[in-house]
């Protein structure tokens, strides 16, 4: 073989770490579809984490010499320095943050940066990257869920004498106090952290020591890795732990649900400031205005909060969709999880910011909820239960406040304008203490049972609440 042949199969000089399989250089389409690294190099300290914990257990089995390792964690060092401080410079063939740290460790301390991908993959490195994160981005969504509810908890405690109409179907229901109604969104968001917490518990398994999906060679301690980690278990089976996005679809999940109730209280805001309600102002430094209608004051900030919600909702399906055809074990549509799971959580949180110091400067118009709360038939119901006191059976009091409803409503006249003579020609069972019932007051506090809108049942629950959070800040 003559010095200009060359010898059949040898591979170009080509960077990747696969290179001695290729004959070609990747296609720059190729490198610039499959690439990660624009939105994954936010993992780098989770990867240089558990870098520097491999690289210990690595020692820990006899792979690495003392020496060894002291090099590698020294280098890992350097390259979180300049990550840290925006020195470092990415390469054109870096796919993503792994191969980035690992290029650089290896151009920082020469061939001995390659020894410390010995016995882990790309696959179980991932997965792991991605559950550090999250235990992370967990850990400050819950700060943030702690947050907002403090304030509603601030704004009930502010307007505990505050009554309004409770609704159904959109419809003037009963009267409940305004705290009570706020109250509620803090049970949703208490729950929000419940499922979150849960997340956080499935989270807890450590991947790494995976391999590829196999497992691996070399006599690595996982339990010793994993206690460097902060986990409390290791993943039992190789093929699971890099395949495994579940925790990601329960975290997305999750969520989801914050930004249901978010949504949900965003959409009673925007009614509630509308000229038709006028129950509340937000704050005019969260509202914008109109550029052809001088007038207008737009309640964008619920309004947004709102329409990301279908946003959060999209990557949890997405990532749904993408996990439900896949075998065993890892495939590269698995890296569709990262982008979903970022923005999702970045949405969230800014969401969760936004919205809690747009209830601290809401205002409360207390005059418009005290007009809408007396009127509407709120007292109905406690005319019907005052008949049932006397004996009348639910269903057939029902049908006779019904029937007094209607009457008042063809004289356009209001219930609490009735008189006892009124009353009695509906029923003789109405006594003089008929009319008594008849009072928003009333109404309020006889909801005195658990979970009722009576003052006493909601400074109890607000006492309740605030020492949760205290407990848990």
């Amino acid at each position: 073989m003559t010095k200009k042949q060359k010898r059949p199969g040898a591979a170009k000089p080509v960077s990747k770490p696969w290179s001695g399989r290729f004959r070609n250089r990747t296609h720059r389409l190729v490198e610039t579809f499959t690439s990660s690294l624009s939105f994954d190099r936010r993992l780098y300290p989770y990867d240089l984490q558990g870098s520097v914990a491999h690289c210990k257990a690595l020692e820990r089995a006899g792979v690495l010499s003392r020496k060894e390792t002291a090099q590698i964690l020294r280098g890992l060092e350097e390259v979180r320095s300049e990550l840290e401080s925006g020195r470092f410079s990415f390469a054109e063939e870096d796919e993503d943050i792994h191969m980035a740290i690992e290029r650089r460790l290896t151009e920082l301390i020469g061939p001995i940066g390659g020894k410390l991908h010995t016995g882990r993959s790309r696959n179980d490195q991932v997965a792991l990257d991605v559950r550090l994160y999250l235990r992370d981005a967990l850990g400050a969504l819950l700060d943030s869920l702690r947050r907002f509810q403090r304030v509603l908890l601030e704004k009930a405690r502010a307007h505990l004498d505050v009554v309004m109409p409770g609704y159904t179907h959109l419809q003037r229901a009963q009267p409940v106090l305004f705290a009570h109604h706020l109250l509620a969104y803090v049970e949703m968001i208490e729950r929000d952290k419940g499922r979150v917490r849960d997340a956080l518990v499935r989270l807890d398994v450590m991947p790494l020591g995976s391999g590829a999906l196999a497992g691996t060679n070399y006599p690595v301690d996982r339990t010793y890795t994993a206690r460097l980690l902060g986990f409390t278990q290791v993943s039992e089976n190789s093929l699971d732990a890099v395949s495994d996005r579940d925790f990601a679809i329960e975290v997305l999940a999750s969520l989801a649900m914050v930004m249901m109730h978010l949504s949900r209280l965003s959409e009673e805001l925007v009614l509630w400031a509308s000229q038709e309600f006028q129950f509340v102002d937000l704050p005019d430094s969260f509202c914008t205005g109109s550029s052809m209608m001088p007038q207008k004051k737009n309640p964008d900030v619920p309004e947004l909060v709102r329409g990301k919600t279908g946003r959060v909702y999209g990557h949890l399906l997405a990532l749904l969709t993408t996990l439900k055809g896949l075998p065993l074990s890892y495939n590269r549509d698995l890296q569709e999880d990262k982008e979903a799971l970022f923005d999702a959580m970045s949405t969230v949180v800014a969401s969760l910011e936004v919205s809690t110091e747009l209830i601290k400067g809401l205002t409360v118009n207390r005059a418009m909820l005290a007009k809408a709360a007396g009127s509407g038939y709120l007292l109905a119901t406690e005319l019907a239960d005052y008949l049932v006191t006397k004996g009348v059976p639910f269903r057939q009091a029902h049908v006779t406040i019904g029937r007094v409803v209607r009457w008042c409503l063809d004289r356009k006249q209001d219930l609490r304008d009735l008189t006892l003579a009124d009353l009695r020609s509906f029923s003789d069972r109405f006594e003089k203490d008929a009319l008594d019932v008849v009072t928003v007051e009333g109404a309020i506090e006889r909801k005195a049972q658990i979970g009722g809108t009576a003052r006493k049942r909601v400074e109890a629950r607000i006492k309740a609440l605030e020492k949760v959070l205290t407990l848990r800040s």
